[in-house]
């Protein structure tokens, strides 16, 4: 790829991550350093200096202008100016909030507040120019794929089973993968070309969700993954990637943000899928109500 060329296709921060997440494993130790601190650290690479940013991903500013040019920005400012722009276009600015809140409450509960200023933070970064498209290209995959199979394993199992359960109400064919007594293998030996597996998965990474994705892949399976930076394990050979953010003062990753993106493109699905989904949902609905699996009001 020429340097001209690569330049011509990288006009978006999603853009640069995705180039740097597919080259990461190629560079060499210095570069990875740079790299991991591009991709961990977007506001502080669009508005700190080459210097700055050189030193505090602990390596020299000429490496971080051969890592733009690495990816065919004539420049480092010209590389600088896709971040100053992403962060132009958002986050939604929603950190502060629980602070906010504490001092109309007058609480002194600095922890609540901690994972409340969080939490908001978290959904603003979700909600990007960047996402909307990327969301939008999530539905189209799941709604022309044959089957989708849905994975996450420990901490991330709560995200799979949410977006199984709630999906399959609208789409029959989403299949929650287990891989209970074993059985992982036999349950993703039915899925191959044409399919797709969404995949949860956030550090520590799971070597099941790793395996998961080897075997649908060596099948041709496409891959949706959802996890919490472009250097995870679950991202090479992905066809699209949701990078999002987990941060939390509590001792296990945030899966807020997660549980968002999965009602954001269920959602996406049944507003712009065929008619048949919405009847799939109303049908649900009404069973449901006939074996009297929910109480109502009085």
């Amino acid at each position: 790829m020429t340097k001209d060329h690569a330049t011509a296709h990288i006009t978006t921060l999603d853009a640069v991550n995705q180039a740097l997440a597919e080259r990461y494993s190629e560079l060499s130790p210095q570069l990875k350093l740079a790299a991991r601190y591009v991709l961990d650290h977007p506001m502080e690479i669009a508005f700190q200096s080459i210097r700055k940013s050189a030193a505090a991903a602990e390596v020299t500013s000429s490496t971080l202008m051969r890592l733009a040019k690495r990816l065919g920005f004539d420049s480092y400012e010209q590389f600088r100016e896709i971040f100053q722009s992403a962060v132009q276009a958002g986050p939604i600015e929603l950190s502060g909030r629980a602070s906010s809140l504490k001092a109309l409450a007058g609480s002194d509960d600095q922890v609540f507040v901690d994972v409340g200023d969080t939490a908001f933070d978290n959904i603003g970064r979700l909600f990007t120019a960047d996402m909307q498209p990327k969301v939008r290209d999530a539905a189209e995959r799941l709604l022309a794929a044959g089957k989708v199979a849905v994975v996450g394993f420990r901490d991330a199992f709560a995200c799979a089973y949410h977006f199984a359960y709630v999906g399959r109400i609208a789409m029959p064919n989403v299949q929650l993968i287990r891989g209970q007594e074993g059985g992982l293998l036999t349950e993703l030996a039915t899925f191959g070309e044409g399919d797709v597996v969404v995949a949860f998965g956030f550090d520590p990474y799971c070597a099941e969700t790793v395996r998961a994705l080897e075997v649908t892949r060596a099948n041709g399976v496409e891959a949706i993954v959802v996890t919490d930076t472009l250097r995870s394990p679950l991202v090479p050979g992905a066809a699209l990637t949701f990078n999002i953010a987990t941060a939390t003062p509590h001792f296990f990753p945030s899966i807020l943000s997660a549980i968002t993106l999965i009602e954001a493109i269920l959602a996406e699905c049944v507003a712009y899928g065929p008619e048949a989904l919405v009847d799939n949902v109303t049908r649900f609905e009404s069973r449901m109500r006939e074996l009297g699996a929910y109480v109502d009001l009085e």
